[in-house]
C-alpha cells in the first residue's frame, strides 16, 4: 500500500511538472487558483479628465476554457476579447487555455474606447508567467491592437499621461504616434512601442525601444489674414476691437457682401495669445478629439471654429450614439471664437441650446447613465442677413420679402438669445472708394497691440485669465463704478430702449472695455454712449 501510495504522488508530480511546462503559469498559480493573479493600470476618458482604471485579470484552475470581461463595458471594450486574442496569438504568445477572468475596476465607471486593448493583452501576458508584473504595474498603459500585433494610435493620450502621473506611476506605455503628445504632460518615463511585442521586451528587460523619440518639427501653418483686408467698415471694427478686448459675444448683422465673414475670419488675428493654463485647457480638448496626432505641441493661437449651418445641436453642444459622449463645437472653440456663419439659416432648436453655456462656460450633458461635463467658454461671433433676401434696409436694392417672410427669418434668433450678445453691429454697405483703396488702415497688428494693453489692465484688475465679460453681477459694483450722470444717462437710455436687467449689465461692462482701451480708470458719458450703439431696441431683437 505504501509504494501504491508514492507511486500515485509520483505520478501527480509529474502531472504537475507537464502542465506548468504546457499552460505557462508560474508555481504559486495553482497555490492561489482563485485570487488576481496580474494586474496592471489603464485609464478611462471622464469629461476632459481621466481616470486611472485597474485591469485584473484571474486565470482559475477550474472551470471551462474561455474568457469573460467584465466592469460596466461599453461595444468597442467587449470587442477587444476577439482583437487581443489574435493580436497574442501572431506576436508568437500563448493565451491561457483555462477559465480566465477579466475585470476593469472601479465597475461604476463605464469603459469606452479601443485603447484598453495593450493593457488586457499586457494583463493576460503576465498572468501566463510571459510578462513581469511587477514592472507592468508601475506603468500606465494605452493603446490599440491590430489583429496582427500592432499598436495603433489612440485619443486621450495626453489626459492619459496626465492620470498616471497624479497616481504616482513612473511612466506610461503609449503608441508611438502618441509618444510626443504623452511627453508634453510631463509625465515622467513614456515609452514609445509599436507592437504587442516591443512592450512586453521592455517590460522583461527594461531597455527602450529602438524607435526615437524626437520632438516634432512640424510647423504652424496660419492664415495670412489681417484686419486691414477689409476696407470701408470702421464702426464694425470698432466693434470687434471692443468684442476681444473685454471677451464679449457680437454679431454681425447686414446685407449680403459688406464683409461680414471676412470681419469674422480675422477676428483671432487680434485676440491676445493663449495664457499657459489656457493652452493646457485646448491641448486637453484637442487630446480628447485626436486632433494631436502625427506631432504636437502647446498651442499658442485661439482656437477658431465655424460649424456649418446644417449642424445638429448634439454636434453643436456634443453627445453622439453609445459609449461617452463626444465634445461639441462648442467645447472645441473652447477659450477661442465660435463663429456661426448666415445664422438666420441654422434650425431654432440648434440655436436655442447655445443659451445656457453662453451664461455657464460649461456644458452638462445628462443621458441615461451618463453625466458629463465639458468646458465652453468661447466668444460667440455670428452673422446674418436682415430678411431672407438680404436687402432689408439696403440704400439702394429693395426688400422683396413679405411681412410675414421677415417675421419667420427673424424668430429663429430669439429674444432671450439675442439679448445674451453683448455687441449687436451693423453692417452696411461701404462706400465704393472706399474699395478702391490701396493703403492699408487698421492693421491687425496695430489693433492687436491695443487690445493687450487693455487685456493688461483687466487682468490687473480681475486676475489672470479673466475678461470684463467674466465679471459677475455681483462684482460689477465693485470693477464698474458709475457717477451720477452716468447713471443718469443709462437710466434714460434704458427706458427708451426697451433693456432688460440682463442688457444694462453687458451694457456697463462693454463700457468698461472701452475705457480699458482708451486707458481711462473710470467710466465716462462717451464710454456709456458708445456701448449703447451696440445695444439694439428689444423690439430689434426679434
Amino acid at each position: 500500500m505504501q509504494d501504491a501510495s508514492i507511486q500515485n504522488k509520483r505520478q501527480k508530480d509529474l502531472l504537475h511538472q507537464t502542465y506548468l511546462r504546457c499552460g505557462g503559469l508560474a508555481a504559486q498559480t495553482l497555490q492561489t487558483r482563485s485570487n488576481v493573479l496580474a494586474r496592471v493600470y489603464a485609464s478611462a476618458i471622464n469629461g476632459i479628465d481621466a481616470t486611472l482604471v485597474r485591469v485584473e485579470v484571474d486565470v482559475q484552475g477550474r472551470g471551462l476554457p474561455g474568457w469573460n470581461m467584465v466592469g460596466l463595458l461599453e461595444t468597442a471594450v467587449k470587442e477587444a476579447r476577439d482583437r487581443v486574442g489574435s493580436a497574442i496569438r501572431n506576436a508568437g504568445f500563448n493565451l491561457p487555455n483555462r477559465r480566465t477572468i477579466i475585470n476593469l475596476a472601479p465597475a461604476d465607471i463605464r469603459k469606452s474606447g479601443a485603447h484598453y486593448d495593450l493593457a488586457i493583452a499586457i494583463g493576460l501576458l503576465c498572468a501566463t508567467g510571459s510578462c513581469r508584473p511587477y514592472t507592468s504595474a508601475r506603468f500606465l498603459i494605452a493603446g490599440e491592437l491590430s489583429l496582427k500585433g500592432e499598436v495603433l494610435p489612440i485619443d486621450g493620450a495626453f489626459l492619459m499621461a496626465q492620470a498616471g502621473s497624479a497616481h504616482g506611476l513612473e511612466g506610461i506605455i503609449v503608441p508611438t504616434d502618441n509618444a510626443e503628445e504623452a511627453r508634453l504632460a510631463d509625465s515622467g518615463t513614456i515609452v514609445p512601442v509599436s507592437s504587442l511585442a516591443q512592450a512586453v521586451e521592455f517590460l522583461n528587460s527594461g531597455r527602450m525601444p529602438e524607435q526615437p523619440m524626437q520632438r516634432s518639427q512640424r510647423r504652424i501653418i496660419t492664415k495670412d489674414l489681417d484686419l486691414g483686408d477689409v476696407r470701408g467698415q470702421p464702426f464694425a471694427k470698432r466693434g470687434l476691437e471692443i468684442a476681444a478686448a473685454g471677451g464679449h459675444h457680437a454679431i454681425l448683422k447686414g446685407p449680403p457682401g459688406t464683409g461680414k465673414t471676412m470681419l469674422a475670419e480675422r477676428l483671432p488675428t487680434i485676440l491676445p495669445p493663449l495664457t499657459h493654463q489656457e493652452a493646457l485647457e485646448v491641448l486637453k480638448i484637442k487630446s480628447w478629439h485626436g486632433l494631436l496626432k502625427g506631432g504636437c505641441c502647446l498651442p499658442t493661437e485661439r482656437p477658431f471654429r465655424a460649424p456649418h449651418h446644417s449642424a445638429s445641436y448634439a454636434g453643436l453642444i456634443g453627445g453622439g450614439q453609445g459609449g461617452l459622449p463626444r465634445l461639441g463645437e462648442i467645447s472645441l472653440a473652447h477659450n477661442g471664437v465660435l463663429f456661426l456663419d448666415e445664422m438666420g439659416e441654422f434650425r431654432k432648436d440648434v440655436l436655442e441650446v447655445l443659451r445656457q453655456p453662453l451664461e455657464s462656460g460649461w456644458v452638462k450633458i445628462v443621458r441615461a447613465g451618463v453625466n458629463v461635463r465639458y468646458p465652453a467658454r468661447f466668444m460667440l461671433v455670428a452673422a446674418f442677413n436682415p430678411c431672407r433676401c438680404g436687402f432689408l434696409g439696403h440704400p439702394t436694392k429693395p426688400c422683396i420679402c413679405t411681412i410675414q417672410q421677415i417675421r419667420n427669418y427673424r424668430t429663429k434668433m430669439s429674444g432671450p438669445l439675442m439679448d445674451r450678445i453683448d455687441l449687436h453691429i451693423e453692417v452696411a454697405p461701404p462706400p465704393h472708394e472706399a474699395l478702391l483703396e490701396s493703403q492699408q488702415k487698421d492693421a491687425s497688428a496695430r489693433i492687436k497691440g491695443r487690445v493687450m494693453e487693455a487685456r493688461a489692465r483687466q487682468i490687473a484688475q480681475l486676475g489672470q485669465g479673466k475678461c470684463n465679460a467674466c465679471i459677475s453681477s455681483r462684482n460689477i459694483g465693485r470693477h464698474c463704478r458709475l457717477g451720477h450722470e452716468q447713471k443718469l444717462l443709462l437710466k434714460k437710455a434704458s427706458a427708451e430702449l426697451c433693456l432688460s436687467a440682463r442688457s444694462v449689465h453687458r451694457v456697463i461692462k462693454v463700457a468698461r472695455t472701452i475705457a480699458d482701451l482708451e486707458g481711462h480708470g473710470d467710466i465716462t458719458s462717451c464710454h456709456i454712449a458708445e456701448a449703447l450703439q451696440f445695444r439694439p431696441k428689444l423690439d430689434d431683437m426679434v
